[in-house]
């Protein structure tokens, strides 16, 4: 695998990685109504963020239950990036 190519993954993975956190804290933030989802530019931002999130949440979610309405698909999908982003690395050293 060429180098470049490798280190756009990379930096795709990692760019991903953040937006599913940012998608976390947003769907905190409003659970607590911290935010306030009426405005204009939080459900702006929301659905950015949930169109970017959601298509690879939702098989994880069809698989795994909610643990007592405790979601735990995008720490799924966080390890699952970890280790896709390990694999890349190391096919980079390696091979």
């Amino acid at each position: 695998m060429s180098y470049a190519v490798a280190n756009l993954l990379l930096t795709i993975i990692d760019l991903y990685w953040w937006v599913l956190i940012i998608s976390v804290i947003l769907s905190w933030l409003a659970a607590f109504d911290v935010i306030n989802m009426r405005s204009q530019a939080a459900q702006t931002i929301w659905r950015a963020i949930d169109a970017l999130t959601e298509p690879a949440l939702r098989p994880i979610r069809s698989i795994v239950p909610a643990f007592g309405g405790l979601d735990i698909s995008p720490l799924i999908l966080l390890l699952a990036l970890q280790f896709l982003r390990d694999v890349i690395s190391r096919t980079l050293v390696y091979g």
